[in-house]
């Protein structure tokens, strides 16, 4: 997949500076100092946003940014830089199956973060870690009291203490920590205590002259270990266990832990030539960090800055969703207003430490440029950009899936929802061939445990409807607590809220829609789900307010059967009676019904690619059309023709037909001279809706932002899911 970044220049600039070169001080791609921004210690930087808008490609575009490569393919940093995707399954559980008191994510994470950031740097000295070595082999040893196989702690031992060793040209790397590994097993083996002796003989290794003077350190530093009294084997030891106590007095532990890799990256940035020689800032990289031991990490630093222990690594991590509870006074900044100054200044509380930047989606003109990258000389529709971009809403990792399945089958590239059905490969030389296009957004944007349900909750609009189908549809334990707990769990993910549909987020909806049109040949579960719906707002509460809006979502469940009759005589009757903007509306929503496939008239699949809202938009099948008795047939015809015109170019999954539009600029036209109150505004939206639609828009009511009579609006004319939620 292509992975070249867009409408992220805030961050990357050079000339001049963005974001990320001002906090680390060198530019990105080369070994150029920039005057580093927040001298006293820069902010905790937090990228948010939902899963897909490219917080993880920032990630791996810093790494690419301060990683260069020799002639002979050997990566060098131009400055130290650790990535830790906090997700990753070795921080779910112990590496073995030793008692958990002796390890933790956050001492995995650190154990990784260090042996990174001992990787060579450009121009400058390899960094070492000893107080932090001292620190996790204390906490380890624990559990390597009474063990036989000696030959697995010497594998754990050597790979800590490799955190302390200077690699040289003239010696084999390893050497110091084995010989180092056998004197501390040696000394634990005796007849004391294993965790005490296995403490002495490291902080005796540590300090007995092999290593380099300043890594002696760790003899003093654990000295002001509370309750030490000076004395650093105390210290370690009280470390190790606060550390198997667990509770408040791990966490304890693990932010001394955190300090101890400040405080030995802090003594390699100082002393006498250190700027001349380490330009920049030590960059640590934490993905996903709501899980794992990201809550842990960025506690441990926020605490410890706003508590006075400074330090100047630029610390970049990622949550999805912006109301994450540890950051409730971070300074808060949008993209483009980080372009060229952060503006950033700590309050007293720990949290105030972050600056947080939600990533926004991409605009239309990025999509375009992104569109173009992948698909290369690949010849698509000239709408195809556009046609993304409103489907995605500006989403990346959407955007450039769709192009990928675009540029492999550009045949179907004149309807998004048959590239979005088509087999995808994501890699080069791929042996099969793939999985549907949504399958594999679906595996991305979706949290696995919950795809299921979400399947059917897409169909859902507020809480009652979904707890409807979740009667209906989903096992007996899952309920409306666990309805509650999902759209919990979705605004924790950073999907948008919605008032008129459970899954707030509109392509995220259509993607769990197609998976539900799929899951049968014969589409029974999409059957069965909308006629739930049907019938659910024929009979609920709702069904009683005065809101037409309530109809409007019983005839857009049977618009998504292929029965579009109830929709077009309610239209019809309620033109010459409704408010003009209430029926816009009503339309509007109607238009918005899934249509994955051409249906004959019992709402089945038609053999073909054939849309028949476009033959019935264009007047192509009035003839057949028989209007009940004692209708006014052309109006019935008109509104007919109406409701599929805006229901063909309403569907993400289809390119906006040119003609269609047209048809719903004159019927709309029309319709003005037949209803002289609302005329203008049905001529104000003939104008709009047509030229939303060829430009990837939604469609807007005109002046609907500055109008009270809108959706959910007091008045009765917004949807109302019978739960107080219009």
């Amino acid at each position: 997949m292509h992975r070249r970044l867009y409408g992220r220049g805030a961050l990357f600039d050079v000339e001049p500076a963005g974001l990320l070169p001002r906090l680390v001080g060198i530019r990105p791609y080369e070994l150029h100092a920039e005057k580093p921004e927040h001298p006293a210690g820069p902010p905790l930087l937090v990228l948010a946003g939902g899963r897909g808008l490219g917080k993880s490609a920032v990630l791996a575009e810093l790494w690419d940014a301060y990683t260069e490569h020799t002639r002979r393919g050997e990566a060098r940093r131009r400055t130290p830089v650790a990535l830790v995707d906090c997700e990753d399954e070795q921080f779910a559980r112990p590496p073995h199956e030793e008692s958990p008191e002796s390890w933790s994510p956050v001492w995995q994470a650190l154990l990784l973060v260090a042996e990174q950031l001992t990787e060579p740097v450009r121009a400058a000295g390899q960094l070492t870690f000893p107080r932090l070595t001292a620190g996790l082999v204390a906490v380890r040893a624990s559990d390597w009291s009474g063990r036989t196989d000696s030959d697995r702690i010497r594998r754990e031992l050597v790979r800590i203490l490799l955190l302390n060793e200077r690699a040289s040209r003239f010696s084999l790397a390893g050497r110091w920590a084995a010989k180092v590994a056998s004197k501390v097993i040696a000394a634990a083996s005796g007849g004391g205590p294993f965790v005490a002796a296995t403490v002495e003989a490291t902080l005796e290794a540590l300090s007995e002259g092999v290593t380099h003077r300043k890594e002696q350190k760790p003899a003093t530093w654990y000295r002001s270990y509370p309750n030490a009294g000076g004395n650093a084997k105390r210290g370690l030891l009280l470390l190790a266990g606060n550390f198997r106590a667990g509770g408040t007095s791990r966490e304890h532990a693990e932010r001394w832990l955190v300090r101890a890799l400040l405080a030995d990256l802090a003594e390699a940035y100082s002393g006498l030539g250190s700027h001349l020689t380490r330009l920049g800032r030590p960059l640590v990289l934490l993905d996903n960090a709501r899980s794992g031991p990201g809550p842990g990490l960025l506690d441990a630093v926020l605490r410890d800055r706003a508590d006075g222990v400074a330090d100047q690594v630029v610390w970049v991590a990622t949550v999805r969703g912006t109301g994450h509870p540890a950051l409730g006074d971070a300074v808060r900044r949008e993209l483009p207003e980080v372009a060229r100054a952060t503006d950033w200044a700590p309050g007293s509380s720990p949290s105030s430490r972050a600056l947080l930047v939600p990533l926004p989606p991409l605009s239309p003109d990025d999509t375009l440029h992104m569109v173009g990258a992948v698909c290369d000389d690949t010849e698509l529709p000239p709408r195809f950009p556009h046609a993304t971009h409103r489907l995605t809403g500006g989403n990346p990792l959407g955007i450039v899936l769709l192009a990928t399945a675009a540029r492999q089958h550009p045949d179907q590239a004149v309807s998004l929802g048959r590239l979005l059905t088509a087999k995808v490969k994501l890699e080069e030389g791929q042996a099969d061939d793939g999985r549907p296009a949504y399958a594999e957004l679906l595996a991305r944007l979706v949290p696995a445990d919950r795809l299921d349900e979400l399947t059917v909750l897409a169909a859902a609009h507020g809480h009652d409807s979904a707890a409807v189908l979740a009667q209906t549809h989903l096992p007996d334990d899952f309920g409306s607590s666990g309805v509650r707990a999902l759209r919990i769990r979705l605004a924790e993910e950073g999907v948008p809220d919605d008032a008129g549909h459970f899954v707030g987020d509109p392509f995220l909806r259509t993607l769990l829609l197609l998976r539900l049109h799929h899951q049968q040949a014969d589409h029974a579960k999409w059957r069965e789900t909308h006629e739930t719906m049907t019938a659910h707002f024929a009979t609920g509460l709702g069904f009683r307010t005065p809101s037409p809006g309530v109809d409007a979502f019983r005839l857009y469940h049977e618009l998504a059967l292929g029965d579009s009759a109830g929709a077009v005589a309610h239209l019809r009757d309620t033109f010459p009676v409704l408010a003009t903007r209430a029926w816009l509306l009503t339309l509007r929503l109607l238009g918005t019904a899934p249509y994955f496939h051409a249906h004959d008239t019992e709402g089945r699949d038609a053999d073909g690619h054939e849309d028949r809202r476009s033959a019935i938009a264009l007047g192509r099948t009035d003839a057949a059309e028989e209007p009940p008795e004692g209708v006014d047939r052309a109006l019935h015809l008109r509104i007919r023709r109406l409701l599929h015109a805006v229901w063909q170019v309403s569907d993400p999954l289809v390119l906006p037909d040119p003609r269609v539009c047209g048809r719903l600029e004159f019927e709309l036209l029309q319709l003005s001279d037949q209803r002289p109150a609302g005329g203008a505004l049905l001529f104000a939206t003939s104008q709009a809706w047509p030229r939303d639609a060829l430009a990837g828009r939604p469609l807007r009511t005109p002046d609907e932002d500055e109008d009270n009579d809108g959706d959910g609006d007091g008045d009765g004319h917004g949807p109302d899911d019978g739960d107080g939620v219009a």
